[in-house]
């Protein structure tokens, strides 16, 4: 063949190849739409997070239909996007007090990751941390989201509730997600959301302190030898740093020493972190995620430190007091440190006041030997509500109590409680406060909770 016939065959060939419906690139599409969905359920828990996933598992495992709202991409909240891995306290004075879903769960995670579980038969004395619980955070969040799917659970992530409204007994509900909006008639409403959004949508009075805890953005760092370090050198240029305006005191509790030698973990201190709106949870994880930069830039100054990085680092700052409700029944500071017992105790709490102060850290107060403070029913119910709970740290408290309650396994506890209440209020077409409390004890001891007898 020709030079000139080759050619022209080889442009036949194009042609005929281009004509082709293979060879199309881009087609022209129907504009993007947002769809909207309509759902009718027995019950809506609001947040995915410690307590809200256990109250999900517990409402789909009683039977009842139940949709979990949960607005980033995974459950577990504090423990696993947040990187607190260490759920507490599940023991008390040689006893367990705290079991049921939240604590197979824990269990679960334990197992399968090969871990040992701590010798909950010796004393924590001060060191409280020696009795909670390292996890796989991953591995947890996993292991959560199975266990709603094999309970029925309608997962819901990437949405947040807009619109709440009590009408003719039932809650309506709108929420907005990534392309779309749903619509959600439901009979209970459980707001595990840590902030109380549901229950401020819903327009419930909220009580929020004028100076809140600090958040904590969990890291990890490595590429030192923390025994080679001149750590007078260090503590002198960090002086310096701080004099000059280059870094915040507070930020690292003024202990660059203690940064260095627990390679980060829960140290960190951002005044104001606040996860109540995406503005305000956006300045938080700003504000975390530049503490650190500035911290890790200074110690890659310093001999010794040359080769410091940032191993890991959680994806969210994890975030301690927001807004609470405002009760039927308030726990106070001495409520807790005594122990005081309920008629509608139906959960346990057992941790030292844990108030995180931005000027000098934290210094655990210890419960006095034997206590061991219980949860009222009423302290999840937001005065003048029909048919809607809270469970986790937006519950009932004052500040002091509150710095207690907030953690993992009283939370777990607290989660479970609303969930079986949930699912007897919805039996008995009843409000939470109406529930005969024999009925829901029942139901949590047949879900392997340890329940409070009521007696005063």
């Amino acid at each position: 063949m020709k030079r000139r016939d080759m050619i022209a065959a080889m442009g036949t060939l194009s042609l005929g190849v281009a004509a082709s419906p293979f060879a199309k690139g881009d087609v022209l599409k129907e504009p993007y739409k947002v769809v909207q969905k309509n759902i009718t359920t027995d019950v809506v828990v609001v947040g995915g997070g410690t307590a809200g996933a256990v109250a999900a598992i517990q409402v789909g495992r009683a039977g009842k239909k139940v949709t979990l709202i949960e607005c980033v991409s995974q459950l577990g909240g504090t423990t696993t996007t947040a990187g607190v891995a260490f759920p507490g306290i599940f023991f008390a004075w040689g006893k367990q007090i705290i079991s049921g879903i939240g604590w197979e769960n824990v269990q679960e995670a334990v197992e399968l990751n090969g871990d040992t579980l701590p010798n909950f038969s010796i004393p924590h004395g001060r060191q409280h941390w020696n009795h909670q619980v390292r996890l796989n955070g991953p591995l947890f969040s996993v292991i959560l989201e199975q266990k709603c799917v094999e309970a029925g659970v309608d997962l819901r992530y990437y949405e947040t509730p807009t619109k709440i409204e009590f009408k003719k007994g039932f809650w309506e509900m709108e929420t907005v997600g990534k392309g779309i909006t749903t619509k959600i008639k439901c009979k209970q409403i459980i707001d595990c959301s840590g902030n109380a959004i549901a229950a401020n949508i819903a327009g419930f009075d909220l009580l929020k302190e004028a100076e809140t805890q600090p958040g904590t953005l969990i890291f990890r760092l490595g590429g030192y030898d923390m025994e080679a370090l001149d750590l007078d050198m260090i503590k002198k240029e960090y002086e310096a740093a701080i004099n000059s305006g280059e870094l915040i005191r507070e930020e690292f509790r003024g202990n660059i020493v203690r940064l260095l030698s627990s390679k980060g973990d829960n140290i960190q201190h951002i005044r104001g972190a606040d996860s109540t709106t995406s503005e305000s949870h956006t300045a938080a994880n700003i504000h975390a995620r530049g503490s650190l930069l500035k911290h890790l830039k200074f110690l890659k100054r310093l001999p010794g430190c040359e080769n410091i990085v940032i191993e890991d680092m959680r994806t969210e700052i994890g975030i301690r007091e927001t807004y609470r409700i405002d009760g039927l029944y308030q726990i106070t500071h001495e409520d807790y440190t005594s122990g005081k017992k309920y008629k509608d105790s139906l959960s346990y709490s057992y941790y030292p006041i844990d108030l995180h102060i931005i000027e000098h850290g934290v210094s655990p107060k210890q419960l006095s030997e034997g206590v061991v403070a219980s949860i009222p029913l009423r302290a999840l119910i937001p005065k003048n509500s029909k048919n809607f709970m809270v469970a986790g740290r937006c519950l009932s408290s004052d500040r002091l109590a509150n710095s207690a309650l907030r953690v993992q396994g009283s939370s777990m506890a607290m989660g479970q409680v609303a969930g079986a209440t949930a699912v007897i209020a919805c039996q008995r077409n009843v409000s939470p406060a109406d529930v005969p409390l024999d009925e829901v004890r029942e139901l949590l001891r047949n879900h392997g909770a340890i329940v409070p007898t009521g007696e005063v």
